[in-house]
């Protein structure tokens, strides 16, 4: 086995007055030229947008780009028509391929809105654009992993150009999980949003991440109330 930690103080800052955000990997003006992606995750974005404020019309191109919301309301905009609020409890991805427009912003104006930004490198370049965002509450399991993501249309949760899967975990303390490895060429990430966990021995508070490869079984124990999110991906890609 093979690991990578990224404490949550290491991670790239910015605070722009309406955004504030820590980058896992880097981004933007912030640059490490050892964390500039794990396999085919490239962003990984903790975002909090104040009030009434947000992400001006911008342009992507084949990317894979995944919201996970955390707290609050978020407005979505884009070229193909779409115009949705994602919220906590959700789940909303957008295949940018040949190219769209899109804006995101903190809906309300008396709180903030928190949000995951992830992206991850697509399979395949020049697909059609597209956009989706499911609600997984009726998914959602305790003290196990449940599947949020997957490179199959037909699969629990939303689907993206790649072998990829994600997973999120809700504990309670004492709760020992494992995770089976899916794709044969994968490493799998692991995001802390909340709590304390152990993860194949290593230990972890909130917000640090943990890169895993060279192995085909994870395993967890909550050292404390958590949430964790997964996401396998591939190592190599084109």
């Amino acid at each position: 086995m093979k690991s990578v930690l990224h404490l949550s103080h290491s991670r790239g800052h910015a605070n722009h007055g309406w955004l504030e955000s820590y980058h896992t990997f880097s981004f933007a003006n912030y640059h490490d030229a050892n964390r500039i992606h794990f396999g085919a995750l490239r962003v990984l974005n903790d975002d909090t947008v104040h009030r009434g404020k947000g992400f001006g019309t911008h342009p992507h191109k084949d990317m894979e780009i995944i919201s996970i919301p955390l707290e609050g309301d978020l407005e979505h905009k884009d070229s193909m028509g779409n115009v949705t609020v994602i919220r906590e409890g959700d789940v909303q991805v957008m295949s940018a391929g040949t190219g769209v427009m899109h804006s995101e912003y903190n809906k309300n104006q008396d709180q903030p809105v928190k949000f995951l930004q992830i992206w991850v490198f697509p399979n395949k370049k020049g697909v059609q654009p597209r956009y989706d965002q499911i609600s997984i509450r009726d998914v959602e399991k305790s003290n196990q992993f449940y599947q949020i993501l997957s490179p199959n249309p037909e699969d629990q949760g939303v689907w993206i150009n790649q072998d990829a899967w994600f997973s999120l975990g809700k504990f309670d303390s004492g709760v020992k999980e494992k995770y089976v490895v899916k794709g044969q060429d994968s490493g799998v990430y692991f995001f802390v949003l909340e709590g304390e966990v152990e993860i194949n021995g290593q230990k972890l508070g909130r917000r640090d991440g943990l890169g895993v490869w060279e192995a085909n079984e994870m395993r967890l124990t909550s050292l404390s109330s958590s949430r964790v999110l997964l996401m396998e991906v591939p190592l190599a890609f084109n």
